[in-house]
């Protein structure tokens, strides 16, 4: 366990925005997670877990929470079942190496998740998804200590609640702050437990998900009739290193806000007046709608708020416009993203919610 004081926060979040951390742990273990909870750094503090910070928005410093840096590395097949097999990956792996490294070893299934910002030990957080594909669907389970107690514990995909950019850890219960986790009541674990490992169940018997038009596209283009994981995974990268901004280049959170989803009745009310609106349905009959389409039938594509601006290829994507020191704030992210909300309200009567946190 490593503890830094007033460490700067600009290189830890990929939208670049200028901020510090009023105390900062970094974490490569388990063992250090329960040292920290040992440790007077602690004493009950409130904790703000940063892994790739990918999905975030910093509106100033952090000096109300301790700031603990994720940096367990490793990544390792561990054991098979008759129908998979089992990958275990450290909390602060970047999330498209261990994707690459899957694909590389011979280990399918998650190629769909190619160049996902973030971490290992974000992802089941978001439980995050693309082309087809979420974190659930390949998850096995997890490992993480409990801040109060410091006892580790594992948790499987059903404890995990997963649910459309949601999980257990978002969700903060009834219990107060400092209720070990075997007695926390209710669902939510967010401020009470730290993420060290992940385990992912990859299919032995393993078919390629091609139900996205991009990848469909792709898949004509080449006249590839049965794609391999590695193919996939080169499309997938290719159309999103077309549509997205690189962070290492154009500073930016992905995706800013979540696809809502409507029920059929909402769905036609809405195509009535909206008729080439983006939609897609889901397995339990709820309707997806395409946010980004949205906010680009608004106008905002291209559009500039101080140093905040949608990104030209993609609404979806807020990005940093600023340099250095004169970077884009927090604040005026935030600004931008709340007109958009008003703009996307007002023409369709959705109301879109963020997807990063914001501190």
């Amino acid at each position: 366990m490593l503890v830094e004081k007033n460490t700067p926060l600009q290189d830890c979040n990929t939208f670049g925005i200028v901020a510090s951390a009023d105390t900062l742990v970094r974490i490569h273990s388990a063992a250090d997670v329960q040292e920290f909870v040992a440790s007077p750094h602690y004493r009950g503090r409130k904790v703000f877990v940063l892994g790739g910070g990918s999905n975030i928005v910093l509106t100033g410093d952090v000096t109300d929470a301790v700031v603990l840096k994720m940096e367990i590395a490793g990544i390792a097949a561990i054991a098979q079942t008759d129908s998979h097999w089992i990958v275990e990956a450290g909390a602060g792996v970047l999330w498209h190496d261990l994707v690459a490294w899957t694909v590389e070893h011979g280990y399918p299934g998650l190629e769909n998740l190619a160049l996902v910002p973030g971490t290992v030990g974000a992802a089941p957080v978001q439980n995050i998804g693309a082309y087809g594909v979420e974190l659930q669907d390949r998850f096995y389970e997890l490992d993480a200590v409990d801040l109060a107690s410091g006892q580790s514990f594992t948790l499987d995909a059903a404890q995990c609640a997963f649910g459309y950019r949601d999980s257990v850890f978002k969700h903060v219960p009834a219990s107060p702050v400092g209720t070990p986790v075997a007695k926390v009541q209710g669902m939510g674990l967010a401020g009470r437990a730290v993420i060290t490992k992940v385990r992912f169940a990859l299919p032995k018997h393993w078919k390629p998900e091609l139900g996205y038009m991009d990848l469909q596209r792709k898949q004509s283009d080449e006249a590839v009739e049965h794609p391999s994981a590695q193919q996939i995974f080169d499309w997938v990268v290719a159309i999103r290193r077309a549509k997205l901004p690189d962070p290492a280049v154009v500073g930016n959170a992905g995706s800013f806000f979540k696809n809502p989803t409507v029920t059929d009745d909402q769905c036609r009310d809405i195509l009535a007046r909206e008729p080439k609106i983006v939609h897609y349905a889901m397995p339990n009959g709820s309707i997806k709608l395409a946010a980004g389409w949205m906010i680009d039938a608004c106008g905002w594509k291209g559009k500039t708020v101080g140093n905040a601006g949608v990104y030209e290829k993609q609404a979806l994507v807020l990005v940093n416009r600023g340099t250095g020191e004169n970077s884009v704030t927090g604040g005026e992210v935030m600004t931008l993203a709340g007109a958009i909300q008003t703009s996307v309200y007002e023409r369709f009567g959705i109301r879109l919610e963020p997807e990063p946190v914001v501190l």
